[in-house]
Parts: C-alpha cells; sequence; structure tokens
C-alpha cells in the first residue's frame, strides 16, 4: 500500500467515525426507540502521563467513544474505500 493509499484510507476512516458519530447522536436524541444510539463507550487514558521538564511541559493521552453507529460509519467508510 502506498503512502497516498493510506492517506486515503485514514481520511476514510476518520470520516467516516466522525460521521457516523454525529448521525448516531442527532438520530439518537430526537427519536425515542432508538436513543440507545447515542450511548458511546469511552476507551482510552483516564489521567494522561505529564512529563515535566521545567522548560517544556508535555501531555501524553488519547481517548476514543465509539457508539454504535461510528462502528457502522467506519465499515461504509472501508466499503467506500474499497470500490475507490
Amino acid at each position: 500500500m502506498s503512502i497516498k493509499n493510506s492517506k486515503n484510507l485514514t481520511l476514510y476512516f476518520l470520516v467516516g467515525g466522525i460521521g457516523g458519530t454525529i448521525i448516531g447522536n442527532i438520530i439518537g436524541s430526537y427519536v425515542n426507540g432508538l436513543s440507545f444510539l447515542k450511548y458511546a463507550y469511552k476507551i482510552g487514558t483516564s489521567v494522561p502521563l505529564v512529563l515535566d521538564l521545567n522548560v517544556l511541559s508535555i501531555t501524553f493521552g488519547i481517548n476514543f467513544s465509539i457508539n454504535i453507529m461510528t462502528i457502522i460509519g467506519v465499515i461504509l467508510a472501508i466499503m467506500l474505500y474499497r470500490k475507490h
């Protein structure tokens, strides 16, 4: 896989995940029967790692908030990427 293809795949993943999350939150907020779509599972570090060098302070941490529509969005993004 070339660098251009991996950048495109990363872009598809991000757009699919973000789009799926937004759509899930909107649908879950306005449709009572589908309120489970807005519930997210948090994955990541609860307390970030802080490296204090007196002159420079660096903070490392990563968090993901994943719901069902995020997963569906990423799957759709993979399908679109394969057709592209």
